[in-house]
């Protein structure tokens, strides 16, 4: 069967100009989905009352946002991955199997979340904090934006598969038309702009679902048009053993890698919150800047994945070395200048939300040593793209768990009971941890890569 367009040109383009073209509008998309929390953050800061509270509800509710993105990305990767390794293989029924089986588990998906919106948001805000407003605010705004979070959900399954097909572009198209969306009714949902009632919180929360259905839409229409060589079946809707296992040998690791996220974002927040309420709405517009950054080397990774895993199918080992080699070098350089780039603008940053002098004060330092662990990260998580993509789904694990838990939770424990201001060096540190480990541990998956290819070497020629 000869490969159409798409296909060739995974197989066959050079390495490098494939990653920029593809990882360039990947950056893009991702840096976009940070958005969404960062423009809640700014627009509700600068709410005529209350507005420190509510960034401080906002950082409460995070954790669980970002397990409901950590389930639907983790499953769109495991999807991503074995699509890209099916096409690589030629067997386009099984690629469409893993798309359709992808859409039907992030229905089931998204039960479980409507269930946690309707009769959990409270329960959790209130294991947090005791403040009457934080818990009101912070348990309407999580309520709202798990019970409609369909849209982001979705989104997940479409912006993979278009991801897989080589066709990125599309998926960023659709990415900035929710960004934009969100960012146009924040205000006027918040503030009651154009005749909209005056919402607050919850307009927050309105304004983030419906720019994630915007997003849904695209994506969805994207991809039943673009995407020929995934053909839509309803058969392939009908969960198969075989293909589920296949998605979450890949997406286990990558939803407890993203999930590590929201459960180091919870630990923090009690961690700090111990010391005072000031430092984890500090914690929580810091959190979200750094993100933004990482974010950058997390699209950077959804290009490494699609084109190694593609090269795994088609058993290149120099596409393979190439891919590698160039998701380091390009990872390291983005971080770079996003390092540059905070360090200077770090004051500015923080000074476009609302907040006290002290506040003010925790985010720009926050900011600054943070910002030092960027390029460490990076390579963390560039690394992990790499393992997702030759099935080392432990190896990227615990990438994730030593750089999210292992190290930071306890060093943040230590320092903010030993000494409370240097509490934002327990995240450079345990970045600079895990970067050692997760170069070893690369080395010896590539060494173990050589030793197979010599073996598959000797095997053909006998």
């Amino acid at each position: 069967m000869d490969r159409n367009k798409a296909e060739k040109r995974m197989a066959t383009a050079p390495v490098g100009r494939l990653m920029l073209q593809m990882g360039t509008p990947m950056i893009l998309s991702m840096m976009l989905q940070a958005v969404y929390n960062i423009v809640d953050s700014y627009f509700v800061a600068n709410m005529a009352e209350n507005g420190e509270i509510a960034v401080n509800a906002l950082t409460l509710a995070f954790p669980v946002q970002m397990m409901m993105v950590a389930v639907g990305i983790g499953t769109g990767v495991g999807a991503n991955a074995l699509i890209a390794r099916a096409l690589g293989q030629g067997d386009r029924e099984k690629a469409g199997a893993a798309a359709g089986n992808a859409l039907t588990l992030m229905g089931i998906i998204y039960a479980m979340c409507l269930l946690f919106g309707a009769f959990g948001a409270g329960v959790y805000i209130g294991s947090q904090t005791s403040d009457p407003t934080a818990l009101a605010m912070g348990s309407q705004y999580l309520r709202i934006c798990c019970m409609a979070s369909f849209g982001i959900l979705f989104f997940s399954v479409f912006e993979k598969t278009l991801q897989a097909t080589g066709r990125s572009l599309y998926s960023t198209i659709a990415q900035v038309a929710g960004a934009l969306t969100n960012i146009v009714l924040d205000p006027i949902m918040i503030y009651g702009l154009l005749g909209c009632p005056k919402l607050g919180v919850a307009g927050a929360a309105w304004a983030t679902v419906l720019g994630q259905i915007a997003s849904l839409a695209l994506a969805a229409v994207f991809h039943f048009r673009l995407n020929r060589e995934l053909p839509f079946r309803r058969k392939a809707l009908r969960l198969r053993r075989s293909i589920v296992g296949e998605i979450y040998s890949i997406g286990v690791p990558a939803i407890i890698a993203q999930g590590a996220m929201s459960v180091m974002n919870y630990c923090v927040n009690l961690i700090f919150g111990s010391l005072d309420s000031s430092y984890v709405t500090a914690y929580g517009i810091v959190y979200k800047i750094q993100q933004f950054v990482l974010f950058a080397a997390f699209g950077l990774r959804d290009a490494i994945t699609p084109i190694v895993s593609f090269s795994y199918g088609m058993q290149n080992a120099k596409r393979i070395r190439e891919g590698v080699r160039c998701g380091l070098m390009y990872t390291s350089v983005l971080m770079l200048v996003c390092t540059a780039a905070v360090e200077i603008l770090a004051q500015p940053l923080a000074g476009i939300f609302s907040l006290s002098a002290g506040t003010m004060g925790l985010c720009v330092t926050g900011l600054r040593v943070l910002a030092v662990s960027f390029v460490f990260a990076g390579a963390n998580i560039a690394i992990q793209g790499v393992f997702q993509a030759t099935e080392g789904g432990v190896q990227s694990l615990l990438v994730s768990l030593l750089r999210q838990l292992i190290f930071v939770l306890p060093a943040a424990w230590l320092f903010a009971r030993l000494l409370p201001a240097g509490v934002w060096l327990a995240f450079p540190i345990a970045e600079v941890l895990t970067a050692v480990i997760a170069a070893v541990l690369l080395r010896h998956t590539a060494g173990k890569g050589r030793l197979s290819q010599q073996d598959h070497a000797a095997s053909l020629s006998k």
